[in-house]
């Protein structure tokens, strides 16, 4: 990660919204981006200075939360912002003693999410041509 000061902290749907579509469908307008509970949930962010560089947003069911529509901006990817946004979402979520966290996981990035200690259900489903694992991690608490 660049040497520059980092924020982590809620972001306004309207830029979550932003994020999604530029990094995510850049070719879909801003709507298709939009998910069910959207206005419900809550939406964390890295800001490097003003911009907004990667998003995450929790949908909370109890004591579960499901974490969606993770993204950082093309230009800086792999240079460990979404590494720190999902480690501050675990801590996080720990703190608030969240007992189950899963996402839908692209096929092909289910490793990246075992390093946070998720491991993969039977449960797969592809959209777009693209096959999801939904992935899980359960605590003790």
């Amino acid at each position: 990660m660049e040497n520059n000061p980092i924020e982590i902290k809620a972001v306004a749907l309207p830029v979550v919204l932003k994020v999604r579509r530029e990094v995510m469908w850049p070719d879909k307008p801003i709507e298709f981006v939009h998910v069910p509970g959207d206005e419900k949930a809550e939406h964390l962010g890295i800001y490097l200075g003003e911009t907004v560089v990667s998003v995450v947003s929790l949908f909370f069911d109890g004591n579960e939360v499901q974490f969606r529509k993770f993204a950082t901006l093309t230009t800086l990817q792999g240079k460990g912002y979404g590494t720190t946004l999902l480690a501050y979402v675990f801590e996080y979520l720990k703190s608030k003693r969240i007992r189950r966290v899963t996402c839908n996981a692209r096929e092909e990035r289910a490793s990246f999410y075992a390093r946070f200690g998720m491991t993969p259900t039977e449960v797969t489903f592809k959209k777009d041509h693209i096959t999801y694992i939904v992935m899980e991690k359960v605590t003790d608490e």
